[in-house]
């Protein structure tokens, strides 16, 4: 190597320290035991809060949020919250490992189709309060039923500790949602008993310093190193030899490249079915995310609230979500299809204005709005707008790519029955739209009970989704760590669609295919005056809530330790929002 090459060469050393160490204290960490792993959670949860004002304060002002913006909340709960929370979910099931006791405790009933169902929302009494009516079933693969499921849950527990071997895994952390990078360490940590390397995104490497803060007690047992860079160092990483296995989450493309190769060279390696990389890797990635509305009676109150609900589910974190609605699905012949969209339109508009942060969103939006022959825009003041467009047969472009910015799908069917119309819609969004990864129905509990409840779940039975979501956005299994997070089952590398394997999953299922989340149709009170007993208001997740920065705040002070006095004060905030 002459001299200038060695000027220019990146110097990888520190990377090759870090890996060292940690491959050296691989197996000790791979043999803890279950009363130390609690310990290490407890004390990440007493770190995390000391340094979680400034995390969410940070993460609102990177993400352009406007000072004093409610929005602000959505830093908190998407981040020191959800972490927090899974340390909790976590330390419950190390202390009932023992003959996997803490699967006693949750509900189990046999779906209509015949699948197993686990209740794991709610699982506490602070559950029923806080998340009052909201409820999270996990079905598990065809052929587990109850007698299998110990067997088929936290199975690398069921390996004595002085046997176990551990390992290196290297994450890929996402660059959007804050908590996502170190969920990935901890499925990997205490799901798995591996060791980690986690590589920021450089979008949100500004949180590497609070990471480092909260994560120190993994830190500490050379069981956690955190580094920066960009592709050079993700490309030097996924191919070191000490990495053992690799998580990634982000676009089907960064997984294709690292898997078959950049450009010609993995299009060529795809074909031959010859990957560049051989290791172990799991994904979540990105999806056309659809939202089916089915047609129903609603009043005016209901089409407000759910444009709401729609608001959310494409600008929360101002679009950058790979769970965001990208296509939304309309019967095309509802009388109040215009109302809604109209009720939509208004929402976006009176909301607090932010900005598109995430790189390349201009180029992605202009791309979406070139590609079609009739895009409109929803006006949000100061915020860029909305790009709207309508698709029809034949325009695939909007089925099958992610846009991961503030632009949004339509897609008419023409149905008046109910139940033809949610088949129909179905059909559509398994056959046309890119990924697996969550899909959201919105549909009124008469026009449910109108297709009869059984026959309602057999139907949805037939939505390949990792998540699904009825009368709530899939985001929220996301907070809710217990459920499994990921792609439905059965991708392959060569068609990865949105990825493989699951996170989360604070109960370790081992099988599961998919979660499906369910939330009240109205909020508190309205919601008890229509007969909907659940005290949940406005969700604090909702772009529309004007006290989601104070309700987040105390809700991971909650997590952090729970307390009837605390109680008081996160609902009188709740009500306000």
């Amino acid at each position: 190597m002459n001299k200038i090459t060695a000027d220019i060469a990146p110097d990888f050393s520190a990377l090759d320290r870090d890996l060292a160490t940690l491959t050296a204290g691989a197996v000790g960490w791979a043999r803890t035991s279950n009363a130390e792993r609690i310990a290490v959670l407890a004390d990440i949860k007493d770190r995390l809060l000391e340094v979680s004002e400034g995390w969410a304060e940070m993460a609102a002002r990177r993400k352009l949020i406007p000072a004093g913006s409610p929005l602000a909340g959505e830093e908190w709960i998407s981040g020191p919250y959800a972490v927090m929370s899974a340390c909790n979910g976590l330390m419950q099931t190390l202390a009932g490992m023992d003959g996997k006791a803490f699967l006693d405790h949750l509900p189990k009933r046999t779906t209509a189709n015949g699948q197993l169902a686990v209740r794991v929302l709610p699982h506490s009494i602070w559950d029923r309060l806080l998340l009052s009516g909201v409820s999270a079933d996990v079905w598990m693969e065809p052929g587990v039923d109850e007698a299998a499921l110990p067997a088929q849950t936290a199975s690398a527990y069921d390996t004595a500790p002085d046997a176990r071997e551990g390992g290196v895994a290297l994450v890929l952390g996402a660059g959007n949602i804050a908590s996502i990078a170190p969920l990935d360490v901890f499925q990997k940590a205490f799901g798995e008993h591996k060791v980690v390397i986690l590589k920021m995104n450089p979008v949100n490497d500004y949180l590497t310093p609070f990471l480092e803060a909260a994560l120190k007690p993994l830190i500490d047992r050379d069981a956690l190193r955190i580094v920066r860079g960009g592709a050079e160092v993700g490309g030097y990483l996924c191919t070191h030899d000490l990495v053992d296995e690799i998580h990634i989450t982000g676009a089907a493309a960064s997984h294709d490249v690292i898997v078959w190769g950049p450009g010609e060279e993995g299009a060529k390696n795809k074909a031959a079915g010859t990957p560049k990389l051989t290791k172990p890797i799991t994904s979540e990635l990105g999806a056309v995310c659809p939202t089916i509305v089915v047609p129903g009676n609603w009043s005016r109150a209901d089409i407000r609230f759910q444009a709401e609900h729609l608001a959310t589910q494409k600008l929360h974190n101002s679009g950058f979500n790979c769970v965001a609605c990208q296509m939304l699905v309309l019967p095309r012949s509802w009388d109040q299809k215009d109302d809604l969209m109209q009720a939509l339109q208004k929402v976006m508009r009176e909301m607090d204005a932010r900005q598109a942060y995430y790189p390349g969103a201009a180029d992605r939006m202009a791309g979406f709005a070139d590609h079609s022959a009739k895009a409109t825009t929803f006006d949000r003041g100061e915020a860029p707008d909305l790009v709207v467009t309508s698709v029809g047969e034949g325009t695939s472009w909007f089925t099958e790519n992610e846009v991961f910015a503030p632009a949004l799908s339509t897609y008419e069917i023409h149905a008046a029955d109910p139940e033809a119309y949610l088949i129909e819609a179905i059909r559509y969004a398994n056959d046309t739209l890119h990924g697996t990864l969550g899909a959201n129905i919105v549909i009124h509990p008469r026009t449910i009970r109108q297709i009869g409840r059984a026959r309602f779940e057999d139907i949805i039975a037939d939505l390949r989704y990792g998540t699904i979501a009825v009368n709530a956005w899939t985001g929220l299994a996301f907070l809710a760590t217990a459920c499994p997070w990921g792609a439905f089952p059965g991708h392959t590398l060569d068609d990865v669609g949105s990825g493989i394997g699951f996170a989360h999953n604070t109960f370790m299922f081992d099988k599961p295919e998919r979660v499906v989340v369910t939330a009240p149709w109205r909020p508190f009170p309205r919601g008890v005056l229509s007969g909907q007993f659940t005290l949940l208001p406005r969700p604090p997740w909702f772009v529309t809530n004007r006290r989601q920065h104070v309700v987040g705040r105390l809700l991971t002070a909650f997590q952090h330790k729970p307390s009837w006095l605390k109680l008081p004060r996160i609902f009188a905030n709740a009500l306000r929002g």
